[in-house]
């Protein structure tokens, strides 16, 4: 069984596109940037990291790059996960979303969140080696900070206000925190603080056509394999203020011989799948020197 992996947008670094110009599949980002109105080619080659990793810029490049990125691989997979943004990808990958559609909510989301991280100042931590009975007495002193990203055992990313954040750093220890890093994002994903985007992005997603779709994808709040006409207007509108269940989402797969091929910039959910499924042949393909055996050859 192949599994399609999409990544989100923390993954990007400047000049990422650089290796593909000429690719024949580069044609996709200029696809993505008439949709748009945005110069992803300019963005993903040449942007410098402060414009390229702003919320709006990094969703739509971190699209357009996976939209090449499968398309150059040219693999049929039975399944399709994204991780956050990357869901948006997985849908469009599986045609429950046109490449259209799915630019426009990338678009749409992506100005949504970064309104709503205006209008509700926040950020997010990862947390490494935390049981969840430490995580969970931790979160109860801090009510304010909420699970935003189940990535892997000992690997948790948290959100909240700055405020909330700045404590749970100063009290980490006596929390039995170990290891709490600061992650450079523009807001606080995945968490009550993104609610003043809702109404933009249930708008936009009411207002879309999902189709059946050639494969299942699972969403990221459910960890549960849907078809294109089973909820996933309600499901991605979820998704934007709920946890995004990465973890549960590779632990749920059921079956052996699974082999999983991450398409687009990064290479983290490959690193995560490790971790969750040792028995799993698992390959990123971010360049184009990645693009040979790509059948989930293991890395």
């Amino acid at each position: 069984m192949l599994i399609a992996l999409f990544p989100g947008q923390g993954s990007l670094r400047p000049g990422m596109g650089l290796p593909w110009r000429g690719h024949p599949a580069a044609r996709r980002l200029d696809e993505v940037s008439a949709i748009a109105g945005v110069d992803i080619r300019r963005l993903v080659e040449v942007a410098p990291l402060g414009e390229l990793v702003r919320t709006d810029n990094a969703q739509l490049a971190t699209f357009a790059l996976s939209m090449m990125v499968a398309d150059a691989l040219n693999v049929e997979a039975d399944l399709a996960i994204g991780h956050s943004l990357g869901e948006y990808s997985a849908l469009c990958y599986a045609e429950i979303l046109s490449l259209a559609d799915a630019t426009r909510l990338v678009v749409e989301r992506g100005r949504a969140m970064a309104a709503a991280s205006e209008v509700s100042p926040g950020s997010m931590v990862a947390v490494l080696g935390a049981n969840d009975e430490v995580l969970d007495a931790a979160l109860a002193h801090v009510p304010g900070v909420v699970i935003a990203n189940e990535n892997a055992p000992g690997q948790t990313v948290l959100a909240g206000s700055v405020e909330d954040l700045a404590i749970l750093r100063a009290q980490a220890k006596e929390l039995g925190l170990r290891k709490v890093i600061p992650l450079e994002v523009g807001g606080a994903f995945h968490s009550p603080l993104m609610a003043p985007a809702l109404d933009r992005l249930r708008a936009a997603l009411e207002a879309t056509t999902f189709s059946i779709g050639r494969i299942p994808v699972v969403a990221n709040v459910d960890a549960t394999a849907h078809r294109g006409d089973d909820g996933w207007a309600g499901l991605l509108t979820a998704q934007l203020t709920g946890t995004v269940r990465f973890a549960s989402s590779i632990a749920s797969i059921q079956g052996g011989d699974l082999s999983f091929v991450e398409m687009g910039p990064g290479g983290v959910l490959a690193g995560l799948v490790k971790r969750i499924r040792q028995d799993a042949k698992i390959r990123s393909v971010g360049d184009p020197s990645d693009l040979d055996d790509t059948e989930g050859a293991a890395t």
